[in-house]
């Protein structure tokens, strides 16, 4: 059973992921896909591990920024006779997204003024500007390689038997980023969403610490 949960920053959906794991399963493996890039992310890194040790719950950590439907392939064939599968946690989606994006990129950041910024501010997820603009993407969605790498995802997803949770950042809500490489990352996050979405027998948003069960209160035209 997949189990699609998302949100914003700090609005609880990892902890709620974490909470619903415990419920699901005797143990669980717990995939980070953040990468440590200062001293800050380690800090917030070794939180997260304390907070899990300190539950009384048995996770196992697996730190994979890449290669998340490898690593359920890998899974589902380690568990697929086992009697009792733990759950699986991925934290998060969006990071591992962005670890792909910046993979993708030159470099040299040319062809992208503001590529050094770009960069730092998809890591953080920051898209602070005061600049609107259009909601035209920068790149052509057929053409964009992470879809692609989503795509492997979601099959990998769907694929998987066991009780397993996608956490992932909602990061549509605010304001457009003014450089090309932040609205890539937006457009792309979004269309991540929804295709990990479709594909997984729950969905919740996490709103202020409060799950919202967006598959019991969606609306559907075919029943209109």
């Amino acid at each position: 059973m997949a189990i699609f949960i998302t949100g914003g920053a700090r609005s609880g959906k990892s902890d709620f992921a974490e909470r619903y794991a415990m419920r699901l399963a005797a143990g669980a493996v717990y995939i980070a896909t953040s990468q440590i890039w200062d001293e800050e992310m380690r800090q917030r890194i070794g939180l997260h591990r304390s907070s899990r040790a300190a539950s009384g719950y048995s996770w196992r950590t697996i730190e994979e920024p890449f290669g998340l439907a490898e690593t359920l392939q890998t899974l589902e064939e380690q568990f697929s006779r086992a009697e009792q599968r733990p759950a699986v946690v991925v934290d998060c989606l969006t990071l591992w997204l962005s670890n792909q994006l910046l993979r993708l990129e030159p470099a040299d950041g040319k062809g992208d003024p503001a590529s050094a910024e770009a960069n730092e501010a998809v890591q953080t997820e920051v898209t602070a500007t005061t600049k609107e603009i259009g909601e035209n993407p920068d790149t052509d969605p057929a053409e964009d390689p992470l879809d692609g790498l989503v795509d492997q995802l979601a099959a990998a997803v769907a694929a998987y038997r066991g009780p397993l949770l996608l956490v992932t950042n909602e990061v549509g809500s605010g304001i457009v980023p003014a450089y090309a490489l932040g609205r890539r990352f937006r457009d792309a996050a979004g269309r991540m969403n929804r295709k990990l979405a479709s594909v997984c027998e729950e969905a919740y948003l996490v709103v202020a610490g409060f799950p919202l069960d967006l598959k019991k209160l969606a609306f559907r035209l075919e029943d209109a």
